[in-house]
């Protein structure tokens, strides 16, 4: 018999994040590598141009995460079971997140600036216990409403069963 896979139940569908989210992610980290480029000129400018050689980790780095985040992000998934909520993530170190919807106190939806220049949004779900909260990043805005609304009337549901 074959060992189960705990990171990919079979019995769900899942659903992924949208690929905006990577872009997203990409932009935050230009800005942050690039703010780092310019500490790093200006100080190798003031002090000792030796300080320039930390602009090939700065590179480095930023080529590394570039790729990094662009996996990262298809890596996010979640699906919705009958008693409970999934939420997947991780290519080296997995998580597999399940949310009872009994469980469930509140449903929050954030977009900052950049999210929503991209068309995305972020469904964070709060339980009583902060273990098993839970955030569903790069969804668009009519699906985080939906799903808002859904777990929302589940959560609610469940809770008025108890």
């Amino acid at each position: 018999m074959e060992p189960a896979e705990p990171f990919a139940p079979t019995d769900v569908r899942w659903h992924a994040v949208s690929p905006r989210l990577a872009t997203v992610e990409r932009i935050v980290l230009a800005i942050v590598c690039g703010a780092v480029t310019v500490v790093l000129v200006v100080l190798a400018a003031l002090l000792t141009p030796w300080i320039a050689t930390g602009l090939v980790a700065v590179a480095a780095f930023f080529g590394w995460q570039w790729w990094l985040v662009g996996r990262q992000a298809r890596a996010w998934g979640y699906a919705e079971r009958d008693d409970d909520l999934l939420v997947r993530k991780g290519i080296l170190f997995r998580s597999l997140v399940v949310v009872p919807y009994g469980r469930l106190q509140f449903v929050d939806v954030q977009a900052g600036p950049l999210d929503r220049r991209f068309g995305i949004a972020k469904v964070q779900l709060h339980t009583a216990s902060p273990a098993t909260d839970a955030l569903i990043p790069g969804l668009v805005p009519e699906e985080a409403a939906r799903l808002r609304d859904r777990l929302a009337a589940r959560g609610e549901a469940r809770l008025a069963g108890l």
